[in-house]
């Protein structure tokens, strides 16, 4: 099984690197591969994974049953971000996808995102339609954290008023994902990149070893020119949370510190004291009490568990 169709030359360059990181992913990864593997798309492409230090056989199981995909094994967990940039390294063609082990790569969609950026020669980014198991559309893009989005959320008017442009701007939830238009920062779960856009931008910031290091991407893509696009005509299934969810209580507290690191890097400068620290009190406050829920919720669990 090949992961590529068969190139014209011996050592010709392909026109696409697929870029995996894994953490305790085995039979996702495998999945996701096969998806990949058995994909008609006309498009060249190799596939790299980074495996960060999997406890549960995943290096073993791409040497037997993919021994076409470029495996790079880590001795300990380097985070996402660091573990992509080792892909995004030893990639050689100009496009890249970044890809999460627990997405379904549908038939023509690896043709569409490169199809689309090469129609648009200002993208620097191109996000696919992402799907739940189930079929039904997963809200995959968010507009930049601005003041008034912390603010809208903060105060419930987002959720109070979800098809309001200007309410629910932060998570985009007046959009159907059903036209291809510009976004601001869609998930890297699935996100094909020009490499000319990284070579301006760089690489994924490591100081957002989890979380927010798509966010930064993204901003810095925009802040330097580059458009960010989102297109239907490409589709994949995205289950989720597999590498987060088994560590979940460290990955809210995570996502939080992230958030506030990403604001002070580009809102810092950019706000006046009074707001850039009062956005900040709201993030924080968010923050504890996500937290708390978090800590409730797995309280519960436990109890259900032992039946309390």
């Amino acid at each position: 099984m090949s992961a590529r169709p068969p190139e014209s030359g011996k050592n010709a360059r392909p026109a696409l690197s697929i870029c995996i990181v894994t953490w305790n992913t085995r039979e996702m990864l495998d999945d996701c591969l096969r998806s990949i593997a058995e994909a008609p798309d006309a498009v060249s492409r190799e596939v790299i994974v980074v495996d960060n230090a999997s406890a549960d056989g995943t290096a073993a199981m791409i040497r037997e049953r993919h021994p076409q995909v470029t495996l790079i094994e880590n001795a300990e967990n380097l985070g996402y971000a660091a573990a992509n940039n080792q892909a995004l390294e030893r990639a050689v063609a100009p496009l890249k996808l970044l890809l999460n082990p627990d997405i379904i790569v549908h038939r023509g969609s690896l043709d569409s995102l490169v199809t689309l950026m090469q129609r648009r020669p200002q993208a620097g980014a191109v996000a696919p339609r992402l799907l739940f198991p189930d079929g039904k559309v997963q809200a995959s893009c968010r507009a930049f954290p601005t003041p008034d989005t912390v603010l809208y959320e903060a105060l419930g008017l987002s959720r109070l008023f979800p098809h309001s442009q200007r309410f629910g701007k932060y998570r985009m939830t007046w959009w159907g994902y059903d036209e291809e238009r510009t976004v601001e920062q869609p998930m890297a779960s699935a996100l094909l990149l020009r490499q000319r856009a990284l070579d301006e931008i760089g690489l994924m910031d490591e100081d957002f070893p989890i979380f927010f290091n798509d966010v930064d991407l993204c901003k810095r893509l925009s802040e330097a020119g580059w458009e960010i696009w989102f297109t239907p005509a490409a589709t994949m299934t995205h289950f989720g949370g597999a590498s987060t969810s088994q560590v979940q209580q460290a990955m809210i507290a995570e996502s939080h510190r992230s958030f506030l690191r990403f604001y002070a890097k580009h809102y810092r400068s950019a706000l006046p004291s009074w707001q850039y620290h009062g956005v900040r009190a709201l993030l924080r406050a968010g923050g504890a009490i996500r937290r708390a829920l978090g800590w409730a919720r797995g309280l519960v669990s436990r109890g259900r568990q032992r039946g309390v």
